[in-house]
């Protein structure tokens, strides 16, 4: 094993510098996989377990939101929450249970409301309650990526070092290109989140800056509805 003096954070920056490491880039149509930006999480002034790590994070995502629905591409906002019994928290919800706990978040409560800062559009954006680490772990999100036909995705939320990786292993796995916003993922932690944006740096996604994002929507030509009227000939 390798060894170093270099903090995650300086580590990061050597990897990001790194002008030999290839890209997976990307593909012709994105969905933007907006994780768990729910007030617990993002709410510091209000639950002990939310944090923040770029200032303007909630507001990067709301831009890249607005810019995929200009292009036709789909914008999924997950977010967790448990029956009453926990029962669906399953192991994951066995390690404590205080009132902050990850199973003791509950349907219709203050800490599963996603922040009231996100522009959601709930005409057209999907909201996916998912239980598991991974987006794609037993919710209807690997359906509507094949339904709208896309080829990458784009995750934004957190915590980086949690979901976000987590969801980004199974994008990787299920043969999407997948993109990680930088500055619109978050960690409670400054170790586990530069850790782990190295981490899928070098293995199971492009880390790109919000610019490089939302200048790649802003350069597509925007993709057909993928509901649109049939004429119906005899």
């Amino acid at each position: 094993m390798q060894t170093s003096d270099l903090t995650p954070r300086q580590y990061w920056a050597e990897v990001k510098a790194n002008p030999n490491r290839a890209k997976f880039g990307f593909g012709e149509k994105a969905a933007l996989v907006n994780i768990d930006l729910q007030r617990a999480y993002t709410e510091t002034n209000a639950f002990p377990t939310a944090y923040e790590t770029h200032p303007k994070q909630l507001e990067y995502v709301n831009a890249l939101a607005a810019l995929a629905r200009a292009k036709n591409m789909p914008v999924i906002w997950t977010y967790v929450a448990y029956m009453d019994n926990a029962d669906d928290a399953g192991v994951w919800g066995s390690r404590t249970n205080t009132a902050d706990s990850l199973q003791n978040i509950k349907e219709n409560s203050a800490r599963s409301e996603l922040d009231p800062r996100l522009d959601v559009d709930r005409r057209r954006d999907a909201v996916v309650n998912k239980r598991m680490a991974s987006v794609f772990h037993d919710s209807l999100i690997p359906s509507l990526l094949v339904w709208h036909k896309v080829d990458t995705v784009v995750l934004t939320g957190g915590s980086t070092s949690g979901c976000v990786r987590a969801s980004a292993v199974a994008s990787l796995s299920h043969g999407y290109r997948t993109i990680v916003a930088e500055e619109c993922v978050a960690d409670k932690h400054e170790i586990p989140h530069f850790a782990n944006l190295c981490d899928m740096m070098l293995k199971y996604a492009d880390v790109e800056p919000f610019e490089a994002v939302a200048a790649w929507f802003e350069s597509h030509p925007g993709c057909s509805p993928i509901r649109q009227a049939r004429q119906i000939g005899f």
